[in-house]
């Protein structure tokens, strides 16, 4: 092993409340996508890592189950005070993950998380069922509202962070305890959240396997979701990751929670605010590299002003900046990894002949794996780059004639997570909330998310809900309870 080698950072997993390498010594190298370089290593865990994972979450979860909704609010709400102290740490270790920009991590990730995690600290203490009544004679029933078990959940590399916070904060807060798994390219910030957790967690002395990291590759999210023990895998990833999760939960009829791709559709009528639209969209497509399943990334413009609205874009395209993290007004970072790089690059490269490179389309630089900010015009529906997720700096721009071809092309695809509708008429704007087949529609913004509301999709998007009171729900489980008068 070379001195460099021996000098990068060590990640470990975190198990029944102590920091581990994998059982069999075997680690992943980890990759600052700012840089290209290697800085740190992390566990490949194996079978033995993910036993042990789990016998701590199962032992600890009868206590944690037990324990009332005013205890899990207290644990919760120490642990958002304690994501706040410790956000510098926090910001560092996710933008050496990402390479996001430092100023915009601490602005447009840490206070939401924090104000997430209080969200489910509130609604711990809102676990009910329905009220006592008698829907039979001589008898009374009852409708609990009970936590899942131990619940497998693997998070994405596009928001480290968040996507944790969005997986440990409703199933801690129902009662459920947690085996949580980042991507192996992002390892850094799931690690320091099991340290601030369990920290929490030993504060107030609960036990030690509530919460649970283990750091690995494909195989690792694999052998947590075919585990006999949890009760739930839930997943943020891609469709094919989404697909093969569910097949392997289907084995023992696991309860499953999946949020995975998105190709947004942003609809855009000819008495739209162009000027407004186009800066909002630009960003929406282009903050975290594109790298969002709900991104503006799929552009539909009506025909009379499609020439109007290309070339206000790609002059947006040409002003936005990305760069490295410290560096001032840049909107994004790099991409992920090398293969997501390689993944955008294909993209561009595999562009028909119709189609048009309005803005960027090449990488930026030799270090790093940055992407120019691009926008594509000419492309028709069936074209490759319209209907599969690029999740890349890269916007695609059609023109539509009228109302239905606008709906026929934005739900032309397999996707069903997000969509935006921009136009000052109100009523053409409730008829396209309604016919497009989104989980969610925007009017006249695109991106904005807020604790109380769900995020969840359609079709190969996935099913279940993250965050707000839907989303808490999908981590309890319902049991009726009937009681005779006699007896």
């Amino acid at each position: 092993m070379t001195t460099e080698l021996r000098q990068l950072r060590k990640l470990r997993n975190y198990i029944a409340g102590e920091f581990r390498d994998a059982a069999d010594g075997r680690t992943i190298e980890v990759v600052n996508p700012a840089t290209g370089e290697v800085y740190a290593t992390s566990p490949l865990s194996g079978q033995a890592d993910v036993d042990a994972a789990m016998a701590a979450a199962a032992a600890a979860f009868p206590a944690w189950r037990d324990t009332t909704p005013a205890e899990r609010q207290k644990v919760l709400l120490k642990i958002a005070d304690a994501f706040e102290e410790r956000a510098e740490g926090l910001i560092a270790a996710e933008s050496e993950n990402t390479g996001k920009p430092l100023a915009l991590t601490a602005s447009e990730e840490i206070p939401p998380m924090v104000d997430q995690i209080r969200f489910f600290a509130g609604a711990a203490r809102l676990l009910e069922g329905r009220s006592a009544g008698e829907y039979m004679e001589g008898m009374t029933s009852i409708v609990r509202r009970e936590p899942v078990g131990v619940c497998a959940q693997v998070a994405p590399w596009n928001y480290p962070m968040m996507m944790a916070v969005w997986k440990f904060a409703p199933a801690l807060a129902a009662g459920n305890t947690v085996v949580l798994k980042p991507s192996d390219t992002t390892p850094a910030s799931t690690v320091l959240i099991a340290e601030i957790i369990g920290g929490v967690l030993e504060e107030l002395g609960h036990p030690k396997g509530v919460f649970n990291v283990i750091c690995g590759d494909r195989d690792t999210g694999r052998a947590m979701v075919e585990h006999p023990t949890p009760a739930m895998a839930s997943i943020t990833g891609s469709v094919r990751a989404g697909m093969q999760v569910a097949e392997s939960a289907a084995k023992d009829v696991k309860r499953v929670h999946l949020e995975l791709g998105g190709k947004a559709p942003v609809v855009v009528f000819e008495d739209a605010d162009i000027a407004k639209a186009v800066e909002d969209i630009a960003v929406a497509g282009y903050f975290n590299a594109g790298q969002d399943c709900t991104a503006a990334t799929r552009v539909l413009v009506h025909e009379s002003i499609h020439d109007e609205f290309v070339t206000a874009l790609a002059k947006a395209a040409a002003d936005t900046k990305t760069g490295q993290p410290d560096d001032e007004d840049v909107l994004y970072g790099p991409l992920n990894n090398a293969n997501q790089l390689k993944q955008v690059t294909g993209f561009i490269e595999r562009l028909p002949a119709h189609a048009k490179v309005e803005a960027g389309g090449h990488r930026v630089g030799d270090k790093g794996y940055f992407y120019a900010p691009t926008v594509v015009s000419g492309l028709k529906q069936d074209d490759e780059i319209i209907q599969n997720e690029v999740f890349g700096p890269v916007i695609t721009v059609q023109s539509f004639s009228d109302e239905k071809q606008a709906l026929e092309y934005a739900n032309g695809v397999e996707y069903a997570l997000a969509s935006s509708v921009w136009t000052k008429d109100h009523a053409r704007a409730m008829r396209m909330s309604k016919y497009l087949d989104f989980g969610c529609v925007w009017i006249n913004t695109h991106i904005p998310l807020v604790a109380e509301m769900p995020h969840g999709g359609f079709k190969k998007s996935g099913y279940g809900k993250d965050l707000s009171a839907y989303g808490f729900e999908d981590y309890t489980r319902i049991k009726h309870v009937m009681t005779s008068y006699e007896g």
